[in-house]
């Protein structure tokens, strides 16, 4: 019988397809096909297939629009007169253009102004059934109408979210007008930099009336073995037509390298105007697993056919992989205990602002891979598809974090609780949480569950600063607490016991903490059973108490060190992960010495926009192992010594009466003793240069992974330091300053490892470097051109500024420009800048012109070489 309707209604190709692949099946509702016959064969004959009929289901729709943020009631109407309005491509962040400034902002969301925009864009209708538009994220506050007609309101700036266009689309040869209203006119509505504006992708998707929907498909790996992995693949099928429908399904599996693997297809008869999930169970045998150092991914292939039309097709990527939480043993992924080697960021990439191109986002997570970094926690909203398309990539770990707010706001410019109702510019999603909380969630995690580098999902961060309950009943903040207590070193002065008293004693006022974590946990796993749930807890003594931990598979701790064995001697049996820690040794070694502790998150993998305020003129917060401009900081290479088995030197200094030491009985030691121990945000300010006045005693500090470390200074040994004698980590010496060359030198099986720091003269050059020479002519691709000064032998000079004014061609996209400086708050939408440590950073972006380009720099006195890029 399945053949007669092959024959009657397949093209050849298909009915060629059927007679080396299928099987007939019986039964009603979801009939399968099991593939037979050689792999190579399949893929043979499904290539020819899918030559012959191909659909495009999801376009670019970020060119092309016009902005303005003239105040206006009517932008939204199709005869709208826009043709003042400024050209723009996304994505577009209109905060991060303008000048930094204290008038009408905040240094919580980094000193740069917010306000109301509107971006409009023409479009002919397309040849579809099925016209709907997909934005990944708008800050926020969005309202979309198309030609005229109002589609919706979210006024979430980080959820993805889609609205059909098809029933108000031009159908008579007109254009079609989308219009977009961004309100962010509160200017203070986090505690971070949000960016203003559509600045993620936006798709426009078509199809039939008989379609996948967006986010779908949803595919997971049940059973994971060395010989096979089982892959089940459930698709969701819409009919929006008016009569029943018979479809078939090919579900097909490619490697890898692109190759075919396996193949199955399935029937389904739909309802009219019904959607009906489909749901398959494919084998690869010999898996390839995705892991942090081999991050293999496979894709799945779902074709929807009606007789031989191809009415939809869809490739949903995914990794085989599986992992297990041991509340004694840590974390084990691929079946190998492994310490996550995580760090926390923001979605702000500097000069970019939020609207990340791709390629920046690659270059600063390549850099923290450098550093052995295998996990991010995404602090603390969701990240754009295109982030964790890239972690998918190269193979990071994700604790993908939904919400900072819940029923309650914070306050913005302090950090905790707020008291009242706050002004509008300060109005957060607290405000809409208990309308949208649960859309925005499915809709997050539907869109990213596919992803193989999530792991963990978090439905919140500290989240009881806004419930006074909870941090009350701890007992660190009460009037009769010892006088040594510290919230940050101590242990929690209270037994559980104590801490129930204290609970019970106070009555719940408002929403109940551990009811709406309960809410957000089941919403969570209604959307995906396949990862753990987690929050960041910042009074987890109190919140174990709560109810808060009871809806949670892993615990995470804010800064709580000293309740590791608090926690983990009364909870034994729930997974406590580090989830803030600061960018210090003293974190690491707490992982290693305790097995139940199975990492940690640090804060933060790269300075960020925000969280300044009154810190004027500092823009952001520079807590990171990488700077603004995503320049490698000390602690980047501290952190690389603990995290990275290749060698590793790094040199630093410092006139001794400015640092963190002393000269004693010929040694040099902490002015205050073990105050490593109590290492928070910041490191030490410390420099990687050689250029003092002659005879200052310098500090000279060694970051090392090897035993020992001999320092030189031009070729006269100044002795050695190990580490078995450092317990803080740090090698040190006092040198007295002498012009030349210092010299940290070591020994590993036979082989001479070291680094120099080297006197440097007046600048007499400017040398480029980039991190790619050939960029595709697509609009997308970016170029990173480092300008650094040097001296007259070469030698980097590290100790000394001066103003760089780039001059770059017409065929190349300014995004701008950054030294990495906190308190850098020139704007970045320039050509001209200062060197910080003698350093700048431009970052350029194709346009659609194709052939070769020279960027150079020059300053008052000096000019560079010339850096050419290739446009393809």
């Amino acid at each position: 019988m399945v053949n007669t309707i092959y024959r009657k209604q397949i093209s050849v190709l298909l009915m060629t397809l059927v007679s080396f692949m299928l099987t007939a099946c019986s039964g009603g509702g979801i009939g399968s096909f099991d593939s037979v016959g050689s792999t190579e064969h399949t893929a043979k004959t499904a290539t020819r297939i899918n030559n012959a009929v191909t659909q495009t289901r999801s376009h670019d729709f970020n060119f092309d629009w016009k902005f303005s943020q003239v105040a206006t009631q009517n932008a939204f109407l199709p005869n709208y007169d826009d043709s003042q309005w400024k050209p723009v491509r996304l994505p577009h962040d209109w905060s991060i253009e303008a000048d930094y400034t204290q008038q009408n902002t905040s240094g919580a969301t980094g000193y740069l102004p917010a306000g109301k925009g509107w971006y409009r864009k023409s479009f002919s209708t397309p040849q579809a059934e099925v016209v709907q538009i997909l934005f990944d994220g708008i800050y926020n506050h969005s309202k979309v109408w198309i030609n005229g007609q109002l589609l919706g309101y979210r006024p979430y700036g980080y959820v993805p979210f889609h609205y059909d266009l098809t029933p108000y689309l031009y159908r008579d040869g007109r254009q079609n007008v989308l219009a977009v209203e961004v309100d962010r006119s509160r200017y203070v509505d986090s505690r971070w930099y949000t960016g203003s504006g559509i600045y993620r992708n936006v798709k426009l998707v078509t199809g039939s009336e008989v379609h996948i929907p967006i986010w779908g498909d949803y595919v997971t790996t049940p059973k994971i073995t060395s010989e096979q992995a089982v892959v089940n693949l459930k698709t969701e099928i819409k009919n929006r037509k008016n009569l029943p429908q018979t479809v078939k399904i090919l579900s097909q599996i490619y490697g890898p390298t692109g190759k075919l693997i396996t193949s199955k297809l399935s029937d389904i008869h739909l309802q009219a105007n019904q959607t009906a999930t489909a749901e398959r169970s494919l084998t690869v045998l010999h898996p390839q697993l995705w892991d942090i150092a081999t991050p293999h991914l496979y894709t799945a292939k779902t074709d929807i056919y009606a007789g031989d039309k191809l009415l939809d097709s869809i490739n949903t990527r995914f990794g085989i992989r599986y992992f297990k939480n041991n509340a004694n043993t840590g974390f084990y992924l691929n079946g190998r205990n492994i310490k996550i080697k995580g760090v926390n960021l923001h979605h702000d990439a500097g000069l970019v602002g939020a609207a990340v191109p791709k390629g920046v986002w690659q270059r600063r997570l390549s850099k923290l891979k450098e550093a052995g970094v295998n996990a991010i926690r995404t602090a603390h909203n969701a990240p754009s598809k295109t982030f964790l398309e890239l972690c998918d990539e190269m193979g990071f770990l994700v604790q993908n974090e939904i919400f900072d707010e819940w029923d309650n706001p914070k306050d913005k410019r302090k950090n905790f609780n707020q008291s009242g109702n706050g002004e509008h510019e300060t109005q957060s999603y607290s405000h809409y949480f208990e309308k949208w909380a649960e859309s925005d969630l499915k809709d997050t995690v539907k869109r990213d569950r596919n992803h193989a580098s999530i792991f963990q999902w978090s439905i919140g961060n500290e989240i009881e600063w806004t419930y006074p309950r909870l941090t009350n009943a701890t007992g660190y903040w009460a009037k009769d607490k010892p006088e040594d207590l510290n919230y940050y070193w101590s242990a929690p002065p209270r037994t559980p016991e104590q801490i129930k008293q204290a609970l019970k004693a106070q009555p719940i006022k408002g929403k109940s903490l551990a009811q709406t974590a309960a809410k957000l946990a089941k919403w969570t796993r209604e959307m995906d059973l396949t990862r753990p749930v987690t929050a960041n807890l910042v009074t987890p003594s109190s919140s174990h108490l709560e109810g808060y931990t009871e809806v949670l598979d892993v615990i995470g701790y804010s800064y709580r060190q000293s309740v590791y064995e608090y926690g983990h001697n009364h909870y034994p049996d729930k997974m406590i992960l580090g989830t803030e820690n600061w960018v210090q040794w003293h974190e690491w070694q707490h992982v290693l010495e305790k097995d139940y502790i199975p990492g940690i998150f640090v804060w933060t993998g790269i300075d960020y926009l925000g969280e300044a305020s009154g810190k004027w003129p500092r823009k952001g917060t520079n807590s990171g192992m990488l700077d603004f401009a995503a320049f490698e900081k000390p602690s980047f290479h501290m952190m690389k010594t603990l995290w990275n088995d290749e060698p590793h030197i790094y040199l630093t200094t410092k006139p001794m009466k400015e640092s963190a030491y002393k000269l004693e009985n010929g040694q040099v030691v902490e002015k205050v003793k073990g105050s490593w121990k109590k290492g928070k945000w910041y490191w030490r300010e410390v420099n990687n240069h050689w250029n003092y006045q002659n005879n200052q005693l310098i500090s000279v500090e060694a970051y090392t992974n090897f035993d020992a470390i001999e320092l030189s200074l031009n070729g006269q040994s100044l002795g050695k330091q190990t580490l078995a004698d450092n317990p803080d980590r740090i090698l040190k010496w006092a040198v007295p300053y002498s012009a030349g060359t210092l010299t940290a030198t070591a020994w590993k099986n036979g082989k001479r490892y070291s680094r120099q720091l080297k006197t440097a003269s007046q600048p007499a050059s400017i040398q480029l470097t980039t991190d790619k020479t050939e960029l595709n002519a697509d609009g997308y691709q970016v170029a990173h051109i480092t300008a650094q000064l040097f001296d007259k032998n070469n030698n980097p000079v590290k100790h000394q500024d001066t103003i760089i004014q780039f001059k770059i061609p017409e065929t190349l996209r300014l995004l701008g420009v950054d030294n990495g400086a906190s308190d850098n708050i020139q704007r970045h939408l320039s050509t001209q800048i200062k060197t910080h440590n003698g350093r700048a950073l431009l970052i350029v972006q194709s346009k659609f012109k194709k052939g070769e380009t020279t960027v150079t720099a020059l300053s008052d006195r000096i000019q560079s070489d010339a850096i050419t890029l290739s446009l393809r």
